[in-house]
C-alpha cells in the first residue's frame, strides 16, 4: 500500500472494521485502502464524474452528490468515522457542514490547508498579494478555497460548536511539524467528536 503522506495519516487514525464516509472522496484511494487493509466500510461522497468514475474502478462504494446536501439522506450516527480531507475550505456553509458531520458519524477527521502557515504570512507581508504555495495552488481569482482559516481558528469553531478536539496533527511537505504547528505546518489534520 503506498498513500499520499496526507491519505497516510489519515488511513492511521481510522481503527480496522470502521464504517467510513469519506465526503469529497475524489479518486476513493483512501476509501478503498481502508476497505482492503482494515476491512472497513463505507461510501464516498463526491461531485465530480471524473473522480466517481475513478472511484467506481477502485471499487469504491461512492454516491455522486453535492456534500452541502448530500448528508441528509445519512441517519444519526450512521458512520463510526466521516472524514473531510481538504475541503472544508471550499465549502459555502462550513459551519453545518460541521455539525452535519458530527450528527452522521461518531467522530470526524477533517483536514486543511492552514494558511497560518509562515510562507503564506510572508507572501503577504513581503509581497503584498495572496499567497501560492503546494497546499493552495491557486491565486485569489481562480481558487476554489472560499474560507480560509489556520489552526486556531477551526479549533474556536470546534469549540463553539461544543466539538472536541480529540487529536491534531500538522505537516510540511511528509514531515509532521511539533514546533509552533499553527506558523510552521502547512497542511492540519484534526480528529474530532
Amino acid at each position: 500500500m503506498n498513500l499520499r503522506e496526507d491519505l497516510q495519516l489519515i488511513y492511521d487514525w481510522i481503527p480496522a472494521g470502521s464504517r467510513v464516509l469519506d465526503l469529497g472522496c475524489g479518486d476513493g484511494e483512501l476509501l478503498a485502502a481502508l476497505v482492503e487493509h482494515k476491512h472497513c466500510s463505507g461510501y464516498g461522497v463526491e461531485i465530480d464524474t471524473d473522480s466517481v468514475i475513478a472511484a467506481m474502478a477502485r471499487g469504491v462504494n461512492v454516491i455522486q452528490a453535492d456534500i452541502a446536501q448530500g448528508l441528509q439522506d445519512f441517519g444519526d450516527k450512521t458512520f463510526d468515522v466521516v472524514v473531510l480531507s481538504q475541503t472544508i475550505q471550499s465549502m459555502q456553509d462550513t459551519e453545518i457542514i460541521l455539525r452535519c458531520m458530527m450528527r452522521v458519524g461518531k467522530e470526524a477527521v477533517v483536514t486543511f490547508p492552514n494558511f497560518g502557515y509562515w510562507h503564506n504570512r510572508m507572501q503577504i507581508l513581503l509581497n503584498g498579494r495572496m499567497p501560492v504555495s503546494e497546499r493552495m495552488p491557486y491565486h485569489w481569482y481562480n481558487t476554489p478555497n472560499i474560507h480560509l482559516c489556520t489552526l486556531k481558528d477551526f479549533e474556536l469553531l470546534c469549540g463553539k460548536n461544543n466539538i472536541r478536539v480529540l487529536e491534531r496533527a500538522v505537516m510540511q511537505g511528509n514531515k509532521k511539524v511539533g514546533f509552533l504547528p499553527n506558523l510552521m505546518g502547512s497542511l492540519a489534520f484534526y480528529r474530532v467528536g
